[in-house]
């Protein structure tokens, strides 16, 4: 990977925090923003020209939302570039193969029938949920990937995808009956369904945090297995590398990701397929790059977002995952017609 694209990832990142901070209901001067962000270190103190009420706009209203953004979609954007390396299919994502849904379901099951509670859904999600969503995740890309094997050894993008739609709506359907069993919570959890990365305080962070920490580390540890599965399984065999256990351990390590991810933002699609197809077009096919490129810049895109969905329709607030298949959808379809002419 070349250092200038990890320091325009890096850029990307810094970029997409100021203007989260600076820009809202009440627009702040980005440099003095950036000023109030220094001085968060210790020992450092600069004259941002906020005053005190503005500095408390940024450092406690608006600051961990934008860090949770970053940390949503880093997660998505990195599990999207590991499960393509893993399927070896440029389609996989952590939305179209279920994995999304199946967390999903697990924490729609939490919210549902959990004893009843005033204010947002999202509020104070208890810890283990993220540790429901895995199980759903986990469970959604087993049946995903049996789904797409059953055919035969050879898989093409669509039929591994149209596994996944097949999954999605299977568990969409266990979403709705637990809806309508329990009528009191749906609306909490529509919201909830629609995405979202508003946060009152520090506490889905820090939930989201150690996750996403194990998830990095794990996944950029073995990004350079992903460029040895590509070759196909007999060769990286033949190289010393054990292909279904690394499989295995990749494929848990993304689902963790997701499920974290899903468990505190709800249900945002397209993340995973932007953002490592435009980095793999950008910055070359090697997973060595893709895989952190991703990371920074899917925080990055998914903050700007999250910046587009409170301000467009300002004073109303657009939920992000409508935002993100604006952009996505037709995203989506260039990418299977590049697929479609690769394939033949």
């Amino acid at each position: 990977m070349r250092p200038g694209w990890l320091a325009a990832g890096f850029a990307a990142v810094l970029v997409a925090a100021v203007a989260g901070l600076a820009f809202g209901p009440v627009s702040l001067p980005p440099l003095s923003v950036a000023a109030e962000l220094l001085n968060l270190i210790p020992g450092v103190e600069i004259d941002s020209g906020l005053t005190a009420r503005e500095a408390a706009i940024v450092t406690e209203l608006r600051l961990p939302r934008v860090v949770l953004g970053l940390l949503v979609g880093g997660m998505l954007a990195l599990a999207g570039g590991c499960y393509q390396g893993v399927f070896r299919n440029p389609l996989a994502d952590p939305h179209l193969l279920g994995v999304a849904a199946g967390a999903g379901l697990a924490v729609t099951a939490v919210i549902a029938l959990r004893p009843a509670t005033s204010g947002d859904a999202t509020a104070g999600l208890p810890v283990t949920v993220p540790l429901a969503a895995f199980v759903g995740a986990v469970g959604a890309v087993l049946l995903t990937y049996l789904l797409g094997v059953a055919g035969g050894r050879d898989r093409s993008p669509a039929t591994l995808i149209l596994a996944g739609v097949a999954v999605s709506a299977f568990l969409a359907a266990g979403q709705t009956y637990l809806l309508q069993q329990n009528a009191d919570s749906i609306r909490e959890v529509y919201s909830w369904l629609l995405g979202r990365v508003a946060t009152a305080g520090w506490h889905d962070v820090l939930i989201v945090l150690p996750y996403a920490a194990v998830t990095a580390a794990i996944v950029l540890l073995h990004r350079r297995e992903l460029d040895v599965l590509s070759v196909g399984d007999e060769e990286a065999a033949s190289l010393g590398l054990h292909p279904q256990r690394s499989r295995y351990l990749l494929l848990a390590a993304a689902s963790l990701g997701t499920a974290a991810a899903v468990s505190v933002s709800g249900l945002i699609g397209f993340v995973g397929i932007i953002v490592p197809h435009a980095v793999r077009l950008l910055a070359g096919t090697s997973y060595r790059a893709i895989l952190p490129l991703s990371m920074l810049f899917g925080g990055a895109f998914l903050a700007l977002t999250d910046l587009a969905a409170r301000t467009v329709a300002a004073p109303a607030e657009i939920p992000i995952g409508v935002v993100t298949a604006f952009f996505g959808a037709p995203f989506f379809v260039l990418v299977l017609r590049r697929a479609k002419r690769v394939s033949v």
